[in-house]
């Protein structure tokens, strides 16, 4: 029998509590952490060293910052997705790529199972459970918490049983942290009507005078944050790091979710707002009608593909395609003024631009036909519905 397990590792209670209980079980446990953008290289020693402390046979981190942004990100970007026209997808468009290492490492190690914390109240189980389904399907899915229906507290006294007096006070808001935004779920969220105070958000507004930054796209790709060139990562940060002070980017997200209720959580996202009205500005100025309209019809589907676990099917990668093939002019730099709890998209400069002086001006001239042609033009146009109306009627009648 194969008994080694790779579990999913965060260094949170119930990741904990799957390293002796597993051991127990008679399984080899070895952890990987996946970091997506959610901890510093101090977190990940901290959680390296409790893995090993509760007993785990073998403790991994996996750097998967890069992979998230190129593999993931970049198509969030590109498709301007905002779910439900509020949620950057900050959390939900992480669980896949960690499933994927986690993957990677179960290959590498021949583990005959797979083990993840995830209770049975959210999307978190399907979309690390789809992955194994789909590319796996050898390999045992174990799930402790939501298999056997621990409670918290079980959890707790299991861990003190075994000797592990960790400090487990339940915090009053549940945080999850990562390059594309931070999702926050407390007292509040379980309501309709409930808002979440300021102490619940990770980011204190600490700024009040407006300032201006520009970020610099290429091809679509955020590429430069006040002139100076860096990674898009690096841009996401910067962008991060200078506008959440102001308070910029907070919200709370009522949607639909994979296992069929309605979920509610709050989030703060300054860098994932403010690229994606900057880029999809700049896509305004540098794409032909049609070009915008046929993205957005499929952005919007291909956000939730993503959100609803289906990264892996094959249209993602046909999505992908086309909008890698619309982003070749979406080359420019966008200004924005950040004040308080509130952004402004300013404009932008492209060599690209279709808003281009040399056919006119809109509102005063043009320069490629004259009030004549457009005379005619009215007439062609117009010739369809005048054959219609004269035959049916008038819309009064």
């Amino acid at each position: 029998m194969n008994n080694k397990v790779v579990l999913a590792f965060s260094g949170g209670l119930d990741t904990s509590f799957c390293v002796p209980y597993l051991k127990e079980k008679g399984y080899e446990v070895h952890t990987v952490m996946v970091n997506t953008g959610g901890f510093s290289e101090a977190e990940e020693k901290a959680i390296e060293e409790r893995a090993l402390k509760l007993g785990a046979a073998s403790h991994t981190n996996v750097n998967a910052v890069e992979t998230y942004y190129s593999k993931g990100i970049k198509y969030l970007i590109y498709g301007n997705i905002l779910k439900n026209a509020t949620y950057p997808l900050s959390v939900s468009s992480e669980r896949v790529f960690q499933a994927l290492e986690v993957l990677r490492h179960v290959k590498k190690l021949g583990a005959g199972a797979v083990a993840h914390g995830s209770t049975g109240a959210g999307n978190d189980q399907v979309r690390f459970d789809i992955v194994f389904e789909i590319l796996a399907p050898e390999v045992q899915i174990i799930a402790p918490v939501r298999d056997e229906c621990f409670t918290r507290q079980f959890e707790i006294d299991y861990l003190q049983k075994h000797g592990f007096d960790f400090s487990w006070e339940k915090a009053k808001y549940s945080i999850n942290q990562g390059l594309w935004g931070t999702s926050i779920g407390g007292v509040e969220t379980l309501s309709s009507d409930g808002y979440l105070p300021e102490e619940a958000y990770p980011t204190k507004v600490t700024k009040s005078a407006p300032e201006h930054i520009k970020i610099g796209f290429r091809k679509g790709e955020p590429v430069s944050f006040n002139g100076v060139e860096m990674s898009p990562v690096d841009v996401i940060k910067a962008v991060r790091d200078v506008a959440g002070p102001f308070g910029i980017g907070r919200d709370i997200h009522i949607g639909d979710t994979i296992i069929g209720i309605k979920g509610r959580v709050g989030f703060e996202a300054a860098a994932p707002l403010i690229i994606i009205k900057a880029h999809h500005l700049l896509e305004k100025h540098t794409l032909t009608k049609g070009q915008l309209y046929w993205k957005d019809q499929i952005a919007g589907w291909y956000g939730q593909q993503m959100h609803e676990a289906m990264y892996l099917d094959p249209v993602c990668r046909d999505m992908e395609a086309m909008m890698d093939s619309i982003e070749q002019n979406v080359t420019g730099e966008v200004e924005i003024a950040l004040m308080p709890y509130h952004f402004s998209v300013l404009g932008c400069t492209s060599v690209h631009d279709l808003m281009s002086s040399k056919f006119g001006a809109y509102g005063e001239i043009n320069k490629s036909y004259t009030g004549r042609d457009v005379v005619g033009f009215t007439k062609v146009i117009a010739n369809p519905l005048k054959i219609y109306y004269s035959v049916n009627g008038n819309i009064d009648e």
